[in-house]
């Protein structure tokens, strides 16, 4: 299994998921519960999801205005986590207090701050601008929660080779796979970035069908993992022989371990095209979400495979794994860092 590393940035939610509903998430193998304060602020609120007293689950319990009130016993918590409620007594317990954690709203993403609060730097959250810019891209997005260890999804969307195999039909054409890639890694911004540029290429559904070009196409796709959530894929696309119309589509995944095993799949597909065309939308929308339901199931069933792996299995690596295997390196030396 992937290590985890645990002071960083991670996309909990969207922020349309959270509100004024007790929501649940387990990261890093920590249970959370989300809500927003009733005030004009509207802030996003992140506290343990279990009463000191049971462990309740406080996203099963109940909000009275901006304190969450245990739905086992009473007690009640600010929105720091301190109680300032015990039933059947004054005198509260110095030890009565859950856990809060640091919380940032950004980019359309819920990003909260696993580990030790103190060194939770607001700035360093990853930047997905086009997500927040409704003036000049429009955006499709969704959910879906992997039975995999998260390195998996790591690997995946770093090796786009498998889109020919995987996604063909969807987004994959021969020459994806055909293309040799280019890799840049900066070791100490925990960037890895990964480049396939196809000159002559066929256009798959996808883009055929949201931007109405027939025929051939120049294809780049140009990858950004900034570890360890944010993925960005820059897409580029325009008929062969032209450099316009040039159709520029942003793809975003938040790659968000659960627990040991499991792993948040947060998409989205923004584009400055069509922006306006509810049809392209909701095509955009239900054909993405076929393509990550894809790799859904392909994860899954990887994840099963490789548990009845002998111990000592040899995995075999090529050149298309190389930005997968820097990843790996990153990542494993985030977890090593200070937890």
């Amino acid at each position: 299994m992937t290590a985890f590393a645990r002071n960083q940035w991670y996309v909990a939610a969207y922020g349309r998921e959270v509100g004024r509903e007790l929501l649940a998430r387990t990261i890093l193998g920590e249970p959370i519960a989300f809500y927003r304060t009733e005030d004009e602020e509207q802030r996003v609120v992140a506290l343990a999801d279990r009463c000191v007293h049971r462990r309740f689950p406080l996203s099963a319990s109940r909000l009275d205005g901006d304190k969450v009130v245990c739905g086992y016993h009473g007690f009640t918590y600010d929105t720091t986590g301190t109680c300032v409620y015990v039933p059947g007594q004054k005198r509260i317990p110095r030890t009565a207090r859950v856990s809060s954690y640091p919380v940032v709203e950004q980019d359309s993403f819920v990003w909260v701050w696993i580990g030790d609060p103190a060194l939770a730097d607001s700035a360093a959250v990853p930047r997905a601008p086009h997500l927040a810019d409704s003036e000049n891209w429009s955006s499709v997005s969704g959910m879906e929660p992997i039975d995999a260890d998260y390195g998996l999804l790591v690997d995946n969307l770093l090796d786009l080779s498998h889109e020919t195999y995987l996604h063909g039909g969807y987004i994959g054409t021969p020459e994806v796979a055909e293309t040799p890639i280019t890799t840049e890694v900066d070791e100490a911004g925990a960037i890895v970035r990964v480049s396939r540029h196809m000159e002559d290429a066929a256009c798959p559904p996808f883009y055929a069908r949201s931007t109405g070009i027939e025929g051939r196409i120049t294809r780049h796709q140009d990858i950004e993992y900034l570890a360890p959530c944010l993925y960005l894929l820059h897409s580029r696309i325009t008929p062969v022989g032209t450099d316009s119309p040039a159709f520029h589509t942003e793809i975003t995944y938040a790659i968000t371990p659960s627990t040991e095993g499991s792993v948040y799949d947060f998409w989205a597909v923004s584009r400055d095209f069509a922006r306006d065309d509810a049809e392209v939308t909701t095509f955009l929308h239900d054909f993405n979400h076929t393509v990550v339901m894809q790799d859904v199931d392909a994860l899954n069933l990887l994840q099963r495979a490789l548990a009845t792996e002998p111990a000592g299995y040899q995995e075999l690596s090529i050149n298309i794994d190389t930005g997968g295997l820097a990843a790996r390196r990153i990542l494993a030396r985030l977890a090593e860092l200070k937890q």
